[in-house]
């Protein structure tokens, strides 16, 4: 069955877990696991490990920091679940690349063209990033300007989205 659902919340909210849960409890076979981080310290190599213990070895990881609209149009096809894991630090890997707001907005519009065609059920995970402090400096404030406008559109796209406060999560659509 085909549906788009977007789990979101505040760092350490119980998101990643939470999404992960939603996919298993539908019996999926074919479970694809779209990895967006690029580990650049010993402190992400640890998360990263964390998340493949937490996932099992059921699950099929495709590496994509960059091209997820693109592995989307080719795995929904084959796939029973996909599990995009996490739209915040795909937004921050397309501003390394390019600080253009078109630059990322245009990925953007692509990604929500691969959700609208896509053949499975679809989860996207992404950090709320709009209720901290004003950042000090212009990147900052880009990416957190970037990441917000982005959760709004797929959000607006989404069959459904949860938010995920202290670990526990509540449905908002």
């Amino acid at each position: 069955m085909k549906e788009i659902i977007f789990v979101t919340g505040g760092c350490r909210s119980g998101k990643s877990s939470h999404a992960l849960a939603l996919a298993e409890q539908y019996g999926a076979r074919d479970k694809y696991f779209f990895a967006t981080c690029v580990p650049r310290d010993d402190e992400m190599n640890l998360r990263v490990k964390r998340h493949q213990q937490e996932r099992g070895t059921d699950w099929k990881t495709v590496e994509t920091p960059l091209q997820i609209p693109e592995a989307i149009d080719e795995k929904s096809r084959k796939a029973d679940v996909i599990l995009v894991d996490c739209l915040t630090l795909w937004v921050s890997n397309l501003l390394m690349e390019n600080e253009a707001r078109q630059y990322v907005f245009t990925n953007v519009d692509r990604l929500i063209h691969s959700l609208e065609n896509a053949e499975c059920r679809i989860i996207l995970v992404s950090n709320e990033v709009g209720s901290g402090i004003v950042p000090e400096n212009k990147l900052a404030r880009l990416y957190r300007d970037i990441a917000g406008m982005t959760n709004q559109r797929i959000a607006a796209c989404a069959d459904r989205v949860v938010l995920c406060v202290s670990g526990i999560p509540v449905v908002i659509k």
